[in-house]
């Protein structure tokens, strides 16, 4: 066995471990990417159930409005769940959209990656 023989067969090695671990760290990271993105879709389903209940509870505030003597206190009460309203609103419109984008452009850069990876592994 010569000398160079005997360099390549470490260095093949190192370049297959290290390709191990950056594999192994994509699929940490898409891994960690998948649980975010199952929280933030939690949290999406629960801000618009809220929403829809809240949207409820405003027309049938306003259907009693029109029959109610004392106006006040439903007036107070249309204000907030209207303020509530709005901020769900943009809390569903802030993490929902770009989130998706951004989504969409790491997994597919992850999986033009991994496929590099692989038919390196392979070729």
């Amino acid at each position: 066995m010569t000398s160079n023989e005997s360099h390549s067969k470490p260095d093949s090695l190192e370049i297959e471990t290290d390709l191990d671990s950056s594999v192994e760290k994509i699929l940490t990271d898409v891994g960690d990417s998948l649980a975010e993105l199952e929280d933030r879709y939690h949290q999406v389903r629960q801000d618009w159930q809220r929403y829809t209940e809240l949207q409820q509870h405003q027309e049938a505030l306003e259907a009693k409005k029109i029959h109610n003597v004392e106006k006040e206190p439903i007036k107070t009460e249309l204000k907030h769940l209207i303020q509530e309203l709005e901020a769900l609103e943009m809390n569903l419109e802030s993490v929902l959209l770009p989130d998706l984008f951004w989504q969409a452009v790491r997994f597919g850069g992850l999986g033009i990656v991994i496929g590099w990876l692989l038919k390196s592994l392979a070729g």
